[in-house]
């Protein structure tokens, strides 16, 4: 019986060590893929892109609320120009048992586009930017159908830099005020490592 029950102690945390390092190649892949793709950072320059270690806490189930914008607002971005944008919804999650929340946006340009209509986009800010994440916050990416029953399964370790992080002349959204989380988020991309002129 004894010898049974360490077995199956011993399983299951094979199984969970096995998850959890699935899980982190799965990252590692994404963040190399990211790299190799990068249409702003080239060449030599992609070793300056740089990354918190995967960190699986920091993917969270949080609970969806659907909003009915038809208004929409101006969304500010780093040129100073304005991008129009409606509030598809709010998400609800803790972090470090610290309840949370942030906006999603849906941009009035993509909704026109066939291949985007269905695209999300959620800009934050944190306790790291300007510190150890670029300052001008990251954006994490969705689609519509990421959200399920109410529910979204949110990777912050997908979080990734704005072009303006890398180089000037390039309208960028700047997080609105509501979604300036006041917890670190030190998953997803950090400062890109080279200065920019």
């Amino acid at each position: 019986m004894k010898t049974a029950v360490i077995t199956a102690v011993l399983g299951s945390f094979l199984c969970n060590a096995s998850y959890s390092q699935s899980y982190t190649d799965s990252i590692s892949k994404f963040q190399q893929d990211y790299v190799n793709t990068h249409e702003v950072v080239k060449g030599g320059d992609r070793k300056y892109l740089s990354f918190y270690p995967a960190n699986k806490e920091f993917l969270i189930t949080a609970q969806f609320e659907k909003y009915h914008d038809t208004k929409g607002f101006n969304m500010i971005t780093s040129s100073g120009k304005i991008q129009r944008y409606f509030k598809y919804g709010v998400i609800h999650f803790k972090v470090h048992d610290t309840a949370q929340q942030l906006y999603i946006y849906q941009s009035l340009d993509l909704m026109k586009q066939k291949k985007y209509k269905d695209y999300l986009f959620i800009p934050f800010g944190d306790a790291t930017s300007g510190f150890t994440s670029y300052g001008g916050g990251r954006y994490l990416d969705i689609m519509i159908s990421d959200i399920k029953n109410n529910v979204l399964q949110m990777d912050f370790n997908k979080a990734y830099n704005p072009y303006c992080a890398y180089t000037t002349g390039y309208s960028c959204p700047i997080p609105p005020s509501e979604n300036i989380l006041k917890v670190a988020i030190t998953a997803g991309e950090r400062n890109y490592g080279k200065p920019i002129h």
